[in-house]
C-alpha cells in the first residue's frame, strides 16, 4: 500500500527547525567551551611562570647572609672617634704653610743676594702646656747667604719684615768674606713664624 502524507506542509517545516536549533546550540556550547579552555590554559601558564619567578626570588632572598648585629657597646667607638678628631684638629692647627712662605721669600729676594742654606722647623704638635708655658714655641727658620754689600743684606732684611707669616726677622751676623775671588758679605738671618698665621692654615 502506498503511504500518503496527510499533514500540511507548514507543520512539516516546523518539525525540521528544532533539529537545526539544537545543532546550533551544541556547536555554540562546544565553541564556548574551547574558548574557555584556551583562556584557562593561558592563565594557568602565566600563573605557573609567576610562581616559578616568585620561588626563584625567595631562593635568592634565603641565600643572602643576615646582616651583622650592631655592636652592643658603641660608646667605645664614640670615644675613639672623638680622640681621632681631637688629634686631627691638633695636627692641622700646627701645620705650617712652608710652600707659601718659601714662595714669598723668593719673590722679595733682591737680585744681588744668593742663598747658601735654609733651615726650618715647625712648632711641636705634641706640646703640652705647663704653668710657665701655655703656647707651643713658634716655628722658625734660618737663612744663610751672600751679598755684594751690607746694603744688600739690609735691603733683604727690610723686605722680609713685610711678609705676613714672619715675626720680626733679625740679623744674626753679617761679615765680609775675603776668601772668594771677590769680596762678598756673608750673612745669617733668623725669623720666627707668627702663631696666628700657623693656626689659620
Amino acid at each position: 500500500m502506498r503511504s500518503v502524507n496527510l499533514l500540511p506542509r507548514d507543520e512539516k517545516r516546523q518539525r525540521r527547525q528544532p533539529g537545526a536549533v539544537l545543532l546550533t546550540g551544541v556547536l555554540g556550547s562546544v565553541l564556548v567551551t574551547a574558548v574557555l579552555a584556551g583562556l584557562f590554559m593561558m592563565t594557568s601558564s602565566a600563573a605557573s611562570g609567576r610562581q616559578s619567578e616568585l620561588d626563584g626570588l625567595r631562593a635568592e632572598l634565603a641565600a643572602i647572609p643576615p646582616a651583622p648585629e650592631a655592636p652592643a657597646d658603641s660608646s667605645g667607638l664614640e670615644t675613639e672617634k672623638s680622640a681621632r678628631v681631637v688629634l686631627l684638629g691638633k695636627a692641622l692647627g700646627a701645620r705650617v704653610p712652608w710652600d707659601r712662605i718659601l714662595r714669598e721669600i723668593s719673590l722679595v729676594l733682591p737680585e744681588d743676594i744668593w742663598l747658601e742654606s735654609l733651615a726650618a722647623n715647625a712648632p711641636d704638635p705634641n706640646f703640652t702646656p705647663t704653668p710657665g708655658k701655655t703656647e707651643a714655641p713658634a716655628g722658625q727658620f734660618t737663612i744663610t747667604g751672600y751679598s755684594y754689600s751690607h746694603d744688600g743684606v739690609a735691603r733683604l732684611l727690610a723686605r722680609l719684615s713685610v711678609l705676613p707669616q714672619l715675626d720680626r726677622p733679625a740679623l744674626g751676623s753679617s761679615v765680609v768674606d775675603t776668601s772668594k775671588a771677590r769680596d762678598v758679605v756673608k750673612f745669617t738671618i733668623t725669623s720666627a713664624l707668627k702663631q696666628s698665621q700657623v693656626a689659620a692654615t
